[in-house]
């Protein structure tokens, strides 16, 4: 018979996906809700648009440090309990040894099934320690330039994100048209990224899609009639 080659398909970018996630959709819905705030409140596109931008810039800046010193701290992390490890398969030899041990007994190995792996993976302490990481502690090794990323992707992300709300006013000078249009505009530009985002997580793209709908429309309703209010 002819084999057939199977090809498994996995989706594996959930980093870049999540640090997309967190700028885009902030990005959405922060500046969409300045922005109808300040529509609440005032009656001049310009000064929307001057305001939109400054939070933009400072949204951007302040998601992209966020997204850097989260992946940093992950990086540290790991390497805190990596030589927490190293110095455990010293010192603690026996008992990290059963704790490997412990690990293929839980997937219901015999003890002579399991020895000879035992003993493999203890004759090399980067192995050992390798092993440890992952199956004791649960920690994959993170990827070095991972902060760097992370942080462009989240402030890209971002600024892409806020520029969709923001431009109606700037290419329609009244005020109330602007906002109605921003209004259309966003709503689709949220409901179309949260059944992306749905797709790419397995959640169904219209459910996704109606959620960041009704976060980015709760946001901008509450900061245009609070504004209003004050005013």
């Amino acid at each position: 018979m002819a084999s057939v080659e199977h090809v498994e398909s996995h989706f594996t970018a959930s980093a870049a996906v999540r640090d997309i996630v967190i700028g885009m959709s902030d990005g959405l819905t922060v500046p969409f809700a300045l922005a109808a705030g300040l529509t609440g409140a005032i009656a001049s596109t310009a000064v929307v648009v001057t305001a939109g931008f400054a939070e933009i810039a400072a949204g951007s800046i302040a998601m992209g440090l966020g997204g850097y010193l989260a992946a940093k701290t992950d990086s540290e992390h790991y390497a805190s309990e990596r030589q927490r490890e190293i110095r455990e398969t010293v010192e603690l030899a026996d008992v990290e040894t059963e704790e490997v041990a412990k690990v293929f007994r839980d997937y219901g190995l015999s003890e002579s099934q399991m020895q000879p792996i035992v003993t493999a993976i203890t004759s090399d302490q980067n192995r050992w320690v390798d092993f440890m990481m992952r199956f004791e502690l649960g920690l994959e090794q993170p990827d070095p330039a991972r902060a760097g990323r992370s942080a462009g992707t989240i402030a890209i992300s971002y600024v892409a994100g806020g520029l969709v709300p923001l431009t109606p006013y700037i290419l329609i000078k009244q005020v109330h048209s602007a906002l109605l249009v921003s209004v259309v505009v966003t709503l689709l530009a949220l409901f179309g990224f949260g059944a992306i985002k749905g797709h790419f997580t397995g959640v169904k793209p219209w459910r996704a899609g109606a959620q960041t709908v009704i976060v980015g429309g709760l946001a901008a309703a509450a900061a245009f009639f609070i504004a209003r209010l004050i005013h």
